[in-house]
């Protein structure tokens, strides 16, 4: 079963409504502190460095374009056609392929996984944004896309995320401007406890082969001025002989 509708309609409206300008949404953080950071974390595990790179949850394609560089064939995917609308216009001179896909749909991800054969794939920040029900089709998606050869590198927000985006949203001049519309759109993030995304991917018949923590670094500051690092777990999958 694929994703609710609502839950569709509340990411084109969200980013039908988000500015094009680099860093106006709460997790266009710049590459070099989120792509490049996470890139010797996963390279040197892939079976297949060659294999097509899949940005699952492209968004405005700000990382696709940076993977575009260092991969040979990327192409950006997201549940939103307006977020690929976005991707495309910030990449005019194509240096990375977009398109809609609903990765919790089994038939979309194996048209896919024919058209382009076993992939990579990246994606930051998705799972826990995802309805509970989508969440094992989604990683059931992504070992669809994997196939015997690829990898996927996933991040995603531990536990003790759930407090520290409270605590942003609770403040007293409210949810800062990049987390209001968040909220507005009815897409904040789901609490997911750490020790289920292993599960999913067990479920999915993927083994974990290396994980940690990072923060996920977004492009909010609080008063302060200190940037806003929200604590993350990132893992390595694939299958095995």
């Amino acid at each position: 079963m694929s994703v609710t509708s609502r839950y569709r309609r509340a990411w084109g409206g969200f980013w039908s409504e988000a500015p094009d300008d680099a860093g106006a949404v709460l997790w266009d953080a710049d590459p070099a502190l989120t792509a490049a950071v996470h890139l010797p974390l996963f390279a040197p595990l892939l079976a297949d460095p060659g294999l097509p790179l899949l940005d699952l949850g492209c968004g405005n394609g700000t990382q696709t374009r940076f993977l575009a560089g260092r991969f040979p064939h990327v192409v950006g995917v997201d549940l939103a056609a307006s977020a690929v609308d976005h991707a495309r216009r910030a990449d005019p001179a194509g240096t990375a392929g977009y398109r809609v896909l609903d990765a919790s749909e089994k038939s979309e991800t194996a048209t896919l996984h024919a058209e382009l054969g076993d992939v990579n794939v990246y994606m930051r920040g998705v799972l826990h944004q995802s309805e509970p029900d989508d969440r094992q089709p989604l990683v059931d998606g992504i070992a669809t896309l994997v196939g015997e050869r690829g990898r996927v590198f996933l991040v995603e927000l531990a536990e003790a995320a759930g407090l520290a985006l409270s605590a942003l949203a609770q403040g007293p001049e409210g949810p800062p401007a990049k987390l209001a519309p968040v909220f507005r759109h009815g897409i904040a993030p789901g609490e997911m406890a750490d020790a289920v995304v292993p599960e999913y991917l067990r479920a999915a018949g993927l083994t974990v082969l290396a994980s940690g923590e990072l923060p996920l670094i977004t492009t909010e500051h609080t008063a302060d001025g200190s940037r806003v690092e929200v604590p993350s777990k990132w893992i390595v999958a694939g299958r095995t002989a």
